[in-house]
């Protein structure tokens, strides 16, 4: 009897499981679309609905529209599915709040807001920047969840390295993860580049789960976000080299048109200031053995031996002030450097029109595998570095300024490093090689668009 009674319980439970319809949106999450004033809605729900609607408006859910639902499948044993909806709002009018809610008449998530950009040249965006972070020790996050609900930030740049893994437990972690930056992701438009760690099954849940302008799988693009062009790339495609050449090419081809574009004389003038995010850092002064503590990194001088696609060179030639990195659980600050040789503008005031690229590696926001140690003594290149937990906010100021500063959630919000970029004018570099009829072509091509 108590067999038949525990097969029945068992029975019962399967069955209700199974009929468990899960069409409530959950993991709601925002990015810019292709400029500041579209934005891109995006969440799951675990059984497809008829339709995938966002509600929205400037004062009350006035406007509706409508977008799409992709099955996601994760490569696990399980084979767990989800349907990611992707719905664009488009025209939006400038320095404006918006409430929101996502979903369709099977059920709506909870009401949200965003704030537009002000359509204006004098727009001084702020952002949080940091890498590395995972749903088990995310030291930085209960800080970060706070200062985006108090409206400190215009949107986050989150350098690679999600959840620790997104995969894991048939793609359970990627969802949990999803769930605790909804707090910070459903309100400002939430920026991002792959990390190693995204790498299971071809980067499929990396790909699946962000929606980044101008690009199918999220994994390279570019963004105007007022003074700033912000350029995401993929450091992994120097890494994972199972996947084949092509997506390397491609990126390093893709990468030098989006410069050359950059650097036409009226984009630079309305962007001035050129930014490079990628995972994985050109240098660093840790003690693990990764590749950045190499010195022939293969991000800065290309594959091994044949020294093609090196992104050290590109930056230097079609100046890029600043390049952003993380990967080491750890916050690391350079000095202007190219091939390992300080270009300080002057030794006062070595960030007042530096003559090469300004880099700093944010990786520390906080996961399961704790902090990077640093070796003992600290490289001529290396300004300054500390592993505490934390998290980096970066504000543009006007043309000429930009203002970084390292936040320590040990030090519970201490800022410990804080530094000035200065540029009279932005370019080229001295001695810089830029590749003048690429830059023509990108005229042309702007011409018959």
């Amino acid at each position: 009897m108590k067999i038949l009674q525990t097969a029945l319980l068992l029975f019962c439970a399967k069955l209700s499981v199974a009929d468990i319809l899960y069409y409530q949106p959950e993991q709601v999450h925002i990015a810019y679309g292709a400029n500041v004033f579209e934005i891109v809605v995006v969440w799951s729900t675990f059984n497809d609905t008829p339709s995938s609607v966002v509600e929205y408006g400037i004062g009350g859910l006035i406007l509706r529209a409508e977008g799409e639902s992709t099955k996601f499948v994760d490569g696990g044993r399980e084979k767990r599915s989800q349907y990611i909806h992707k719905v664009v709002l488009k025209n939006l009018t400038p320095a404006s709040k918006y409430q929101y809610h996502c979903g369709s008449d099977l059920g709506w998530s909870n009401l949200f807001y965003f704030k537009t950009a002000p359509d204006s040249p004098n727009w001084q965006p702020h952002l949080a920047v940091y890498g590395d972070m995972g749903n088990e020790n995310p030291q930085s996050l209960v800080r970060l969840q706070e200062e985006t609900q108090r409206g400190l930030y215009d949107a986050i740049l989150h350098v690679g390295d999600f959840a620790y893994d997104m995969d894991t437990n048939d793609a359970r972690v990627g969802d949990e993860f999803m769930r605790q930056i909804e707090s910070i992701a459903a309100y400002v438009p939430y920026m991002t580049c792959p990390g190693n760690h995204e790498e299971s099954y071809n980067f499929s849940n990396y790909r699946a789960r962000f929606a980044m302008p101008g690009a199918p799988d999220s994994s390279m693009y570019s963004a105007n976000i007022g003074p700033l062009h912000v350029i995401s790339i993929s450091t992994e495609v120097y890494y994972f080299l199972d996947y084949g050449l092509k997506p390397l090419v491609f990126q390093y081809q893709w990468l030098e048109d989006d410069l050359a574009r950059a650097n036409l004389p009226e984009n630079r003038a309305k962007q001035p200031w050129i930014i490079v995010m990628g995972h994985r850092p050109m240098y660093c002064s840790n003690t693990d053995k990764d590749d950045c503590t190499h010195h022939e990194t293969i991000t800065r001088v290309g594959l091994p031996f044949l020294h093609f696609f090196g992104l050290e060179d590109l930056l230097y030639n079609y100046g890029v002030d600043l390049a952003i990195w993380a990967h080491e659980h750890s916050y690391e600050r350079l000095w202007p450097v190219y091939n390992y040789t300080i270009y300080n503008g002057s030794y006062e005031q070595p960030y007042v029109n530096p003559g090469a690229p300004v880099q700093f590696t944010t990786g520390s926001a906080g996961c399961k595998e704790g902090r990077d140690t640093f070796i003992a003594n600290l490289p001529d290149w290396s300004a300054f570095r500390s592993n505490d937990y934390g998290y980096t906010r970066l504000k543009v100021y006007n043309s000429s300024h930009l203002h970084i500063e390292q936040v320590s959630d040990d030090k519970q919000g201490d800022i410990i490093d804080s530094f000035w970029i200065v540029k009279d004018k932005h370019g080229l570099y001295p001695g810089s090689k830029m590749d003048w009829a690429k830059v023509d072509q990108m005229r042309l091509q702007s011409m018959n668009n």
